[in-house]
């Protein structure tokens, strides 16, 4: 960590912020300043308009015509301070002396940009302080001098001063302790404590996996290519525990020849496992119909397709959202798949899914998505407790449908990126115990790769990032009895 000038400077009264309440600046005349207003420029749309980083970002780079390491600084500063978001408020709101939501919007993003290069990267401090100035005179003019005095304040101390000074403290108030100096909301910190079976200690290596930014797993399609030959082509590395997966070193996935003639696509390695294990669960009887309830936006849907040439079956594919269908319609193109644009819930007389008739069905439910959160930096604070309701009955509802989907012996696996135990147990046991059908839990442990750890005692299964180094995917099968 660089270390930093004093101040005793008290931070001014904020003015109103310039003509442009959008939070569009004009664009800085210094080629060095672009990457720190193409982040700037996502955290506003982000906060704005409830944009998601990952797709605003990369036009915003092609815009200013950011390659290399500016697009690599721009994308390290964006996806860093919105993962950092609520403990750089706190710190924000302790140097200003006003919670941050008295504070003008455009000035306000600013200064969290500029907190997380003060606290969280090697930009010098005064080129810190002075680029985040310069932004905010072109965004909301009248705040500048608030803007310095605030960032000076901030330069007072490194991270681990201010979060000492702010967190409550470990011994009387843990998940309050953990979710300041993790960059978690408290109720998230929670959940994950209870799902991790109240362990503090694999809580705090959770949280701090869930700050590193993720490698890009690539999803090598059997029949298609070969895992060795293109981990070679581009550079990477076999997975760990997949035996689809490839590591990728960096860089680009959309530039690479394997995804644009799909042989891979861009898939978590916990994805590829979650969707193999229901194709190699063993079935009695025939298996030539499986059905992915909620295939959007594919990926899971591309695995099973190229499963299924090998094993002589067809999927059919279900999405409710019409450009979703579309995306899965893409990412399945010249395998045995038919999509529906249909709700996976109307399983039944004179739908599209008629009851008892598919082999295999893969659940993969809607969910709060707090597994990827290393994928989704905004997402940890753009979820809310009350977001579970509406959440937990959809996927009761989905599960129920793929019971009265798959024949009697045939298999349903129920996938969610999130360990939240409301939407992965609770979920489970109250489908099955409300579908109507009879229900056979199957241990999903032997239908992952042998000696892959931390499987727990089943017969469920929650994967990791700390323990796995996948998004925390949950699995259960049930076989439907007969």
């Amino acid at each position: 960590m660089t270390d930093r000038p004093h101040s005793t400077g008290r931070p001014q009264r904020a003015g109103r912020p310039g003509d442009d309440r959008s939070g569009r600046p004009a664009r800085p005349a210094r080629a060095a300043d672009l990457p720190r207003q193409a982040a700037y420029e996502a955290i506003a749309a982000v906060h704005r308009d409830d944009a998601y980083a990952n797709i605003v970002l990369p036009s915003i780079l092609r815009d200013l015509r950011l390659f290399g390491r500016d697009a690599a600084f721009a994308t390290e500063l964006t996806y860093g301070t919105l993962r950092a978001l609520g403990t750089l408020d706190a710190i924000i709101a302790a140097a200003a002396e006003r919670p941050v939501d008295r504070i003008d919007p455009p000035a306000r993003d600013a200064l969290r940009l500029g907190a997380y290069q003060l606290l969280h990267t090697r930009v010098p401090p005064h080129a810190a302080v002075s680029s985040t100035v310069d932004l905010v005179r072109s965004v909301a003019p009248a705040a500048t001098g608030f803007t310095n005095a605030v960032m000076r304040e901030i330069t007072t101390r490194d991270v681990d001063a201010w979060v000492e000074q702010l967190a409550p403290p470990y011994d009387t108030d843990p998940i309050g302790h953990l979710a300041l100096a993790y960059n978690h909301p408290q109720w998230i910190v929670r959940s994950f404590q209870e799902a991790l079976g109240g362990d503090l200690g694999e809580t705090t290596r959770l949280l701090i996996e869930n700050n590193e930014r993720p490698a890009v797993h690539l999803c090598v399609r059997p029949g298609r290519a070969d895992v060795i030959e293109l981990a070679d082509e581009v550079g990477g590395a076999p997975g760990a525990f997949s035996p689809y997966a490839v590591y990728l070193p960096g860089g680009a996935p959309g530039e690479l020849a394997a995804l644009r003639d799909g042989r891979a696509h861009v898939q978590d390695e916990g994805s590829q496992l979650v969707a193999a294990a229901l194709v190699g669960a063993p079935l009695d009887g025939e298996d030539t119909r499986w059905l992915d309830l909620c295939a959007g936006p594919g990926g899971k849907t591309g695995l099973l397709g190229a499963l299924a040439v090998e094993r002589g079956a067809a999927v059919t594919a279900v999405e409710i959202a019409e450009h979703r269908a579309r995306l899965v319609s893409q990412a399945t193109h010249g395998l045995p798949v038919t999509v529906l644009c249909a709700d996976g819930r109307s399983v039944g007389a004179g739908s599209d899914l008629p009851e008892g008739s598919f082999d295999r069905v893969l659940v993969d439910a809607p969910c709060t998505g707090l597994g990827a959160l290393r994928r989704r930096p905004e997402a940890r604070w753009r979820r809310q407790p009350s977001d579970l309701p509406p959440l937990t009955r959809l996927q009761r509802e989905l599960l129920g449908a793929a019971l009265r989907a798959v024949r009697p012996g045939g298999l349903v696996a129920y996938v969610t990126c999130s360990p939240h135990t409301v939407e992965t147990h609770v979920t489970v046991t109250e489908a099955a115990r409300r579908s109507g059908v009879p229900v056979d839990f199957v241990d999903a442990r032997p239908l992952l790769p042998a000696g892959m750890p931390g499987l727990g005692d089943g017969p469920t299964v929650q994967l990791w990032p700390h323990r796995h180094g996948t998004d925390a995917m949950f699995l259960a099968v049930l076989r439907r009895g007969e």
